[in-house]
């Protein structure tokens, strides 16, 4: 079994050893580095070539937003797993637009932590928890509204559907049962939104899909 190499990033040593004791009692996840700010996370990265990084927000030096636009502009970048005290605060607004592939509260029980590790590793995001999703829609609400991306028009009206569905935070097999396809279908239909919009995964699909207009907050399709 290949082994999920995770990097974690908080200020705090006692946070990140919670998190390290948790992490490597599972077979298939190792940490392989530590970091206590954004400078020294960017070296673990390049040091260690993990899978994915648990990334704090608030830290000295450099903050977990900064660190996670300057990691997705490395060459095969690690998918990025915030993780805040907070759950509505605006540090995770950015972060999100930065490139992060979703987050999760620091008070997250244990298994949902693993359980997070695994989904991003896989290529997916972390839109399912009902916190994401009304993080989403509370950010998505603020900035004024902008010019649909010329990129959408490139997307047929089955993956604007779906686009849609994953806006609301939909995983693909709701979204398969909703439309009435194989969840092979979809996942089909995902990568080809992905690759047309020229985004990573999920999230920044779903950060498109408001900030465009296509979506408003609620769910309301435009």
């Amino acid at each position: 079994m290949t082994s999920i190499r995770v990097v974690l990033v908080d200020d705090q040593e006692l946070v990140r050893t919670g998190f390290r004791m948790i992490l490597d009692a599972e077979a298939d996840i190792e940490v392989v580095g530590e970091a206590a700010d954004g400078e020294e996370a960017l070296a673990a990265i390049a040091a260690t070539n993990p899978d994915v990084v648990l990334m704090d927000v608030r830290m000295p030096r450099m903050d977990g937003i900064e660190s996670t636009r300057l990691i997705g502009a490395m060459a095969n970048p690690p998918r990025v797993l915030i993780l805040t005290t907070f759950d509505i605060d605006d540090y995770v607004y950015e972060s999100l637009r930065a490139g992060a592939s979703g987050f999760l509260l620091k008070d997250t029980p244990a298994d949902d932590l693993v359980a997070g590790v695994r989904v991003v590793a896989a290529g997916d995001a972390l839109l399912a928890p009902s916190v994401t999703r009304r993080l989403i829609e509370e950010f998505a609400s603020r900035p004024e509204r902008v010019a649909e991306p010329e990129a959408l028009e490139t997307l047929t009206d089955r993956e604007r559907e779906v686009l849609t569905l994953m806006a609301s935070g939909m995983s693909n097999a709701e979204i398969a049962d909703g439309l009435f396809v194989g969840e092979t279908t979809v996942k089909t239909h995902v990568s080809h939104i992905l690759t047309k919009l020229e985004l990573r995964d999920r999230v920044q699909a779903v950060v498109v899909a408001y900030e465009s207009g296509l979506v408003r907050p609620g769910g309301d399709v435009g």
